[in-house]
C-alpha cells in the first residue's frame, strides 16, 4: 500500500525555521525525513512501499510453503507398502485433508491482515496444483481413478493457468463461485478416493468425481469465453486510445 502524499502547502513568506510558523507546524516529531515546508520528501511512495511490504517469512506463506512441503510425504504415504494398506491410505489422507484446508486459509489470511507478496502470488497457485496433481497420478498409476479424469482435470488446471498470463496485458480475469464449488468438490472427491473406502460410499465418491469433472469442464469453458471477451475489449479499448490521441 502507497503512502498518500500531503498536498502542497501555501508557500509561506519566509524560510521555515525554529521560531516559525512553518517550522513550529512541522513539529519535532517530523524527523529527518521531513522537508522544511512540511512535505513528503521525494520517493516518499516508495519508502512507504519498502516499509510496508510484507516480510516473506509471514503466516500466509508459512502455511503455502508447508502445503509444498507435504507433497512429497503425501506422495510417500500413497505408495507405501504398495499403495494399498488402509493405514497408510488414511495417513495419507490425513496429509491430503491438511494441505486442502491450509489452501482455505493463506491466501484470506494474506489479503486480510496484508500479508501478500511476491513469493505467495506464485507460490500458492503451484501448491495448489502439485497437491492436486500428486493426488490424481497417484490414484491412476495405482488403477484407482482412470486417467481420462486425471489428464481432464489436470489439463483444464494448466490450459487455464496458461489462459490467465496470455491474457493478463488486458486485465485479470476473476475467481468465480462455480471455480470455488470446483475447487471445493475436486477436494471432496479426491480425498474421497485417497481413503480405502467400500460399498456404498466408494459408489458415492465416483458420483462426486463425476460432479468434479463436470464443474472442471464447465468452469473451464466459461474462463474461455471470459479471455475472448477481455481480449476483446482490452483490444477496443487500445484502440480507442489509439485514435484519440491521432485526432
Amino acid at each position: 500500500m502507497s503512502a498518500v502524499e500531503a498536498p502542497d502547502a501555501v508557500e509561506p513568506t519566509a524560510a521555515a525555521g525554529p521560531g516559525t510558523a512553518a517550522g513550529e507546524a512541522a513539529g519535532p516529531d517530523a524527523g529527518p525525513d521531513a522537508s522544511a515546508d512540511g512535505r513528503a520528501p521525494r520517493g516518499g511512495k516508495l519508502a512507504a512501499a519498502a516499509v510496508n511490504q510484507a516480510s516473506v517469512w509471514n503466516i500466509a506463506n508459512l502455511l503455502t510453503m508447508l502445503r509444498l512441503i507435504l507433497v512429497p510425504g503425501f506422495v510417500a504415504l500413497m505408495l507405501a507398502d504398495g499403495g494399498y494398506d488402509p493405514a497408510w491410505r488414511s495417513l495419507a489422507w490425513a496429509a491430503f485433508a491438511i494441505a486442502m484446508i491450509t489452501d482455505l486459509f493463506d491466501g484470506h489470511l494474506a489479503r486480510t491482515y496484508n500479508l501478500v507478496t511476491d513469493f505467495g502470488k506464485i507460490a500458492d497457485p503451484i501448491a495448489d496444483k502439485a497437491i492436486m496433481g500428486a493426488a490424481l497420478i497417484c490414484l491412476s498409476g495405482l488403477g484407482d481413478l482412470p486417467w481420462w479424469v486425471t489428464i481432464v482435470i489436470l489439463g483444464r488446471e494448466l490450459g487455464i493457468t496458461l489462459l490467465r498470463f496470455l491474457v493478463i496485458r488486458y486485465g485479470v480475469i476473476p475467481a468465480s463461485r462455480g471455480g470455488k464449488l470446483k475447487t471445493l468438490t475436486q477436494g471432496v472427491a479426491v480425498g474421497m478416493y485417497v481413503l480405502a473406502l467400500t460399498g456404498w460410499l466408494a459408489t458415492l465418491r465416483w458420483w462426486v468425481m463425476a460432479a468434479a469433472v463436470v464443474l472442471t469442464v464447465v468452469t473451464g469453458l466459461d474462463y474461455v469465453r471470459q479471455a475472448i471477451v477481455l481480449r476483446r475489449q482490452g483490444i477496443a479499448a487500445r484502440r480507442a486510445a489509439s485514435e484519440e490521441t491521432e485526432a
